[in-house]
């Protein structure tokens, strides 16, 4: 069975630093691929980092690059996603979800088979 476990969100003063977690259990990184998405209420879940097998690439949305980094330990089977200098716009619930490599959509696509139950992240300013 696919489990998805996300730990590390909470309140964070603007300027603070969060990681999340997510550990994956039910199949191996070798054949998937990975991406951590938020939704904030009333708006649709996006994709703000993710890695594509498929492309070879390390995709971030626009508003996060260079603030937060996506991360994989092969040998935990565990993600994460480092999140600095997080402002108060970054507030909404964290999700990671995976899927078998090789998908025809993009990796920030919601076109993913399994999901984490989700985390809150809160910014204050």
């Amino acid at each position: 069975e696919v489990q998805l476990v996300e730990s590390g969100g909470g309140l964070v003063q603007a300027g603070g630093s969060l990681r999340l977690s997510c550990a994956a259990s039910g199949f191996t990184f070798d054949d998937h691929e990975i991406g951590w998405f938020r939704q904030v209420p009333g708006k649709e879940r996006e994709g703000i980092s993710c890695f594509s097998k498929r492309d070879s690439l390390t995709y971030y949305e626009d508003s996060v690059k260079g603030r937060f980094t996506i991360s994989s330990d092969y040998a935990k089977n565990i993600f994460y996603l480092q999140m600095n200098n997080l402002q108060p716009e970054d507030t909404a619930v964290y999700y990671c979800a995976a899927r078998p490599a090789y998908y025809g959509s993009p990796c920030w696509s919601l076109e993913y088979d399994y999901w984490g139950q989700g985390t809150q992240v809160t910014v204050s300013s």
